[in-house]
C-alpha cells in the first residue's frame, strides 16, 4: 500500500454543535481521515455516541455549553487545542459550527488551521434571504422569494406566489432545540402563514416565503466541493437524491453520483463570486417543467453524504481540505468522473423506501454505506442499538427543505447507543 499523501503529523478536529448523535457525516469524516493516518478528534454528545465507538476516532470532546454563544464555543475550542498540543485542521460539520468558526478565525489561528477569510463571509450566503438576493444579482435560478414585514404582508405574498408555497426561516441554525419550529414547512393556507409569522421572535431570524418548485422523482440534486484559496476546485462533484427522509422533503437517504453540467456550472459560479475557500454543500431542484436547476440551499461545510465523491485514490472533500490547509499538493481530480458510487444511510434508507413505496436497486454499483464498514463495525451496531429508541417514525414530511432538499445534517434528535468503559475514557468533558 502506498503511503498516505496526508500529513499524519497534523491532527484534525471535527466541530459540530447541533448535538445529533446520529450524524453520519461526522463518522464519514472520522473514517476518511483516520484511514489516512490522521489523528482525529471530534465534538461528541457523550460517551454513548456511536461516533465514539469508531476505531478511527482518537478522542471525543463533549461540549455542554451554549452552542449559540461564540464566547463559549471559543473557550471550548481553546481548551481542546491545549489538549491536542499542536495546531490541528478545524473542520466544521454543521452550519452553526462553520459560521462560528469563520467569526472566530482571527482568534483561533495559530492553534487551528482554517481556510483564509473569504471576501464575503459564508454566513451571508447561508442566510436564505441573503442567498435569494445574491442569486438575483448573479442571475442564478432561485425560487421566487418574499421576505414579509408583517402577517398581512405574508398572506399577500403567498397569494402572489401561489399555494402551496414554502416557508423557511432565513437562519435555521438559530432555531430553538426540540423541533417545535421546523426549518422549512409547506404552507397551504393563510392561517398557517399568520401563525408562522407570529413565531419569528422565537425563531431568531426572518420568515421567507418561496414558490414551490415543481419537482418529482429524480428532481433533487446536490453539489459538494472543496475549493483552494485561488478558487480551484480540488475535489467534489454533482449527485442526485434518489430517496429522502422524510419523503420528498428531507435529507439524502439514498443518493447517486451523477454528472449534471448545469448544476456544476451554477455551483462554480457561486463559489467564484464568493471567493470561497474550503468545503461547501449546495442543494438544487430541477424544475419539472423547464428542466432548469434552482439553487435552494448553501451550506458552508461538508454534506453528510460527501463520501459519495471519493476518487480512485481515496481523495474526498475532507481529505482535500486537510491537504490544502497543511500545504500539501492535492492530486488532480478526473476531469469528467462518470456515474458510479451510491450512498446509502441505512437508518433512513429503509424507511424512505417503504414510505415511497418503491425499491432501491444497487444495479451493480459500488455502495458507500453511511454506518457499516467491515474495518470499523462498532459504530453501526451502536447506531442500531440506539436508533429504535429515538422514534424515527415521528419524522414528518415538511421537515427539512420542502423544495426538495434537507440540511444534510441528519436527524437532530437525541438518542443513546452502546458504550463500554474504554469509550468513556476516550471521551473528555469540560
Amino acid at each position: 500500500m502506498s503511503p498516505s499523501p496526508l500529513d499524519a503529523g497534523v491532527p484534525a478536529l471535527l466541530l459540530r454543535l447541533d448535538r445529533n448523535p446520529f450524524h453520519h457525516g461526522s463518522l464519514g469524516a472520522v473514517r476518511s481521515l483516520g484511514r489516512a493516518g490522521v489523528e482525529v478528534h471530534a465534538f461528541v454528545e457523550g460517551a454513548r455516541s456511536p461516533l465514539v465507538r469508531s476505531r478511527y476516532l482518537w478522542r471525543g470532546h463533549v461540549f455542554r455549553g451554549d452552542a449559540c454563544s461564540a464566547a463559549e464555543v471559543e473557550g471550548a475550542l481553546l481548551r481542546v487545542a491545549a489538549r491536542i498540543g499542536r495546531p490541528a485542521v478545524l473542520i466544521p460539520m454543521d452550519d452553526l459550527g462553520a459560521i462560528t468558526a469563520a467569526r472566530l478565525a482571527g482568534r483561533l489561528r495559530g492553534r487551528y488551521l482554517l481556510p483564509r477569510g473569504p471576501a464575503r463571509p459564508p454566513e451571508r450566503a447561508a442566510d436564505k434571504a441573503e442567498l435569494a438576493a445574491l442569486c438575483g444579482r448573479l442571475g442564478l435560478p432561485h425560487p421566487r422569494t418574499a421576505v414579509p414585514d408583517s402577517a398581512a404582508d405574508a398572506v399577500a405574498a403567498v397569494r402572489r406566489l401561489g399555494l402551496p408555497a414554502v416557508a423557511k426561516w432565513s437562519r435555521p441554525w438559530l432555531l430553538p432545540p426540540g423541533g417545535a419550529l421546523r426549518s422549512t414547512t409547506v404552507v397551504t393556507g393563510a392561517g398557517q402563514v399568520r401563525r408562522l409569522f407570529a413565531c419569528a421572535g422565537r425563531a431568531g431570524s426572518r420568515l421567507l416565503l418561496q414558490r414551490l418548485v415543481p419537482g418529482g422523482r429524480g428532481a433533487d440534486w446536490f453539489f459538494h466541493g472543496c475549493f483552494a484559496a485561488d478558487g480551484r476546485l480540488l475535489a467534489g462533484g454533482t449527485g442526485r437524491k434518489d430517496l429522502s427522509w422524510p419523503v420528498g422533503a428531507g435529507l439524502t437517504a439514498v443518493g447517486s453520483r451523477l454528472p449534471h453540467p448545469a448544476v456544476a456550472r451554477a455551483a462554480l459560479r457561486l463559489a467564484d463570486h464568493l471567493g470561497y475557500h474550503g468545503v461547501l454543500d449546495l442543494d438544487f431542484r430541477v424544475d419539472a417543467g423547464s428542466g432548469v436547476p434552482y439553487l435552494l440551499d448553501f451550506n458552508p461545510r461538508p454534506g453528510a453524504q460527501f463520501r459519495l465523491f471519493e476518487g480512485p485514490d481515496g481523495l474526498d472533500v475532507v481529505r482535500a481540505l486537510h491537504l490544502d490547509l497543511t500545504g500539501r499538493a492535492v492530486p488532480a481530480a478526473p476531469r469528467a468522473p462518470g456515474p458510479g458510487r451510491v450512498f446509502v444511510a441505512e437508518n433512513y434508507g429503509l424507511l424512505a423506501a417503504l414510505a415511497a413505496g418503491r425499491r432501491w436497486r444497487r444495479g451493480g454499483r459500488e455502495v458507500e454505506w453511511a454506518w457499516f464498514a467491515a474495518d470499523d463495525p462498532a459504530p453501526f451496531f451502536a447506531m442500531a442499538g440506539g436508533w429504535p429508541r429515538r422514534g424515527p417514525l415521528r419524522a414528518r414530511a415538511g421537515d427539512g427543505n420542502a423544495n426538495g432538499n434537507g440540511n444534510g445534517n441528519g436527524d437532530a434528535s437525541r438518542g443513546a447507543g452502546v458504550t463500554e468503559a474504554k469509550d468513556v475514557a476516550r471521551c473528555m468533558t469540560w
